[in-house]
């Protein structure tokens, strides 16, 4: 019940962050575009809007993620969650791109701005609101554990950064330093193309059932766990899959040869209690028995 009330919160919060930026976003293109000629304030208005796009990516998944598992879908619809984060991460590079090109141009054939401190003002507004909403999203994202929600909080973050960075830039300008903005436009394509090539390679690892980093770790904490239970010799194999924000697996421990079905199906109650009291986040854990002679 809780995570599902996580996952609501999560949902609403993506959906009003998709709007908040994407009018951010249109007011620095328009302004950057047509009457500054900035390409920083551009570039950060595009980033503005694709984090828009990314926001909007990101509320589809998680209005997917809601729905129960069902006949074609057994173990539910939460893998939506890591194609939408790694979706969303595509966009982000594509987007980079772009802005690199229009900032190379502006760097061999740098022009002066018009009214840069006006711009400077708008891009001032975008980053409270950015960073203010990204740190917000980030406290909810570590309760929640969902990988696309991280996305979208640090793209959020990003893109505060991404609009300090264009203060600067037209501050500079207005003091005669037109180069400024062209390379504030390079630093905001590098990152985005850096966190768009880290969420891509995170959800890409979760769509193949890897396991490393903290599924590994949890691995070895479910053996531990295991083997502190009285009755069972020892724990040999510990498999995770992680699906959005929850984890299945599987556990074999050996037991002596002579126990009963009664006494196992005691101790695997006691070890799954102990799992999901230290690991709320695996939702599912098969325990098989092996004996040895």
């Amino acid at each position: 019940m809780e995570q599902e009330n996580l996952v609501e919160k999560a949902d609403k919060l993506a959906g009003y962050t998709t709007l908040i930026l994407i009018f951010l976003g249109i007011i620095q293109i328009i302004y950057g575009e047509f009457i500054s000629k900035s390409i920083a304030l551009t570039a950060n208005g595009i980033d503005c809007i694709g984090d828009g796009f990314v926001s909007a990516v990101v509320w589809i998944g998680l209005m997917f993620f809601k729905k129960p598992a069902n006949q074609r879908f057994n173990y539910g619809y939460y893998k939506m969650e890591n194609l939408a984060s790694g979706f969303a991460a595509v966009v982000m590079i594509g987007l980079a791109i772009f802005i690199a090109f229009r900032s190379y141009n502006q760097l061999i054939n740098p022009h002066p701005l018009e009214t840069p401190i006006i711009g400077a003002f708008f891009a001032f507004i975008a980053a409270i609101i950015a960073l203010s909403l990204g740190f917000y999203k980030y406290v909810r994202a570590k309760k929640s554990k969902m990988s696309s929600v991280k996305l979208e909080a640090f793209n959020t973050i990003k893109d505060g950064a991404a609009s300090g960075l264009t203060v600067i830039a037209l501050l500079l300008s207005s003091q005669g330093i037109f180069i400024a903005d062209g390379i504030v436009g390079f630093i905001i394509a590098i990152i985005i193309v850096f966190i768009g090539f880290a969420a891509i390679k995170e959800s890409s690892y979760m769509l193949i059932d890897a396991c490393d980093g903290e599924c590994i770790d949890i691995s070895a904490s479910i053996k531990q766990i295991a083997e502190e239970v009285k009755g069972v010799k020892s724990s040999h194999i510990v498999r995770l899959r992680k699906s959005g924000p929850i984890f299945q697996g599987e556990l074999e421990i050996e037991v002596p040869d002579d126990m009963t079905i009664k006494e196992f199906n005691e101790i695997k109650i006691k070890i799954k209690n102990r799992i999901n009291e230290i690991f709320p986040e695996i939702e599912r854990v098969t325990i098989t028995a092996i004996t040895k002679k």
